[in-house]
């Protein structure tokens, strides 16, 4: 992205927030504006924006690591990333698409529930997805359902997503899923979170995926995921491995 904003990040006497509360001050429009770095429809609405906030003030590396993470683990076993037919689940503007390309996936389709993301991946990469849907998976109407089921994905990529609930519990499962078995399933949890084992977290879901043969894992690496607002570091963990199983809905919270 050639276009560059006046981004301010919180100075010191700011109090510390909550990952999910991190908010940052952007001149657009000739106003300044405080938005949070989860307001995605309003950033991705601002041509550049994302990227240079994520990708440039804050350092944010997991799309770049998850590629390519899973780049190395395919050639381990023998696989090639032209061969994946991948769901990348919310997608935003494409920054883990562009990764994948990059690396020889050839057939990439884009999933969001929100409908600036899709807008924003067309504007600024445009061609890289075959389809981009804009659909919540918890509520799929009958035609999206059959539409991403045509595709016969056997892969999905999920990034900086699952840790607060952007992309619910519900939601993961019907996108895993949606891989056919023996496909192979990449996504990221913050670490803290994946530790945390308590009932109905995403730390309990994923330990038990693989204690009951769900997933197989192969991949678990620990990475800085970006900077805080505040210039600390955040670390995930990249987890990736084969589908072995579908993914019960009803051990979903609520379900």
């Amino acid at each position: 992205m050639t276009q560059t904003h006046d981004i301010r990040l919180p100075s010191g006497h700011h109090p510390d927030v909550d990952q999910d509360e991190e908010w940052f001050e952007v001149v657009a429009g000739g106003d300044r504006r405080r938005l949070r770095i989860h307001d995605y429809e309003q950033i991705f609405s601002i041509p550049g924006l994302y990227e240079q906030l994520i990708d440039g003030e804050l350092r944010c590396r997991s799309p770049r690591t998850m590629a390519t993470v899973l780049a190395t683990l395919l050639d381990s076993e023998g696989e090639q990333m032209a061969n994946l037919t991948v769901l990348d689940f919310a997608a935003g503007n494409g920054m883990m698409g562009e990764e994948l390309a990059a690396r020889g996936v050839e057939s990439l389709t884009g999933v969001d529930n929100i409908v600036e993301a899709a807008d924003a991946a067309q504007r600024d990469r445009p061609g890289l997805y075959r389809h981009y849907v804009v659909a919540d998976l918890t509520d799929m109407a009958p035609d999206v359902r059959r539409r991403l089921e045509d595709e016969r994905f056997n892969c999905l990529t999920l990034v900086a997503a699952l840790s607060f609930d952007e992309v619910p519990p519900r939601a993961f499962a019907e996108a895993f899923n949606l891989v056919s078995d023996g496909g192979w399933i990449a996504f990221n949890v913050k670490r803290d979170l994946l530790q945390d084992q308590d009932e109905g977290g995403i730390g309990e879901l994923v330990t038990r995926m693989v204690q009951e043969g769900v997933m197989e894992q192969r991949a678990s690496v620990r990475y800085r995921h970006r900077l805080s607002v505040k210039g600390d570091p955040i670390y995930y963990v990249a987890l990736m491995g084969r589908k072995r199983a579908q993914l019960p809905l009803d051990w979903i919270a609520g379900d």
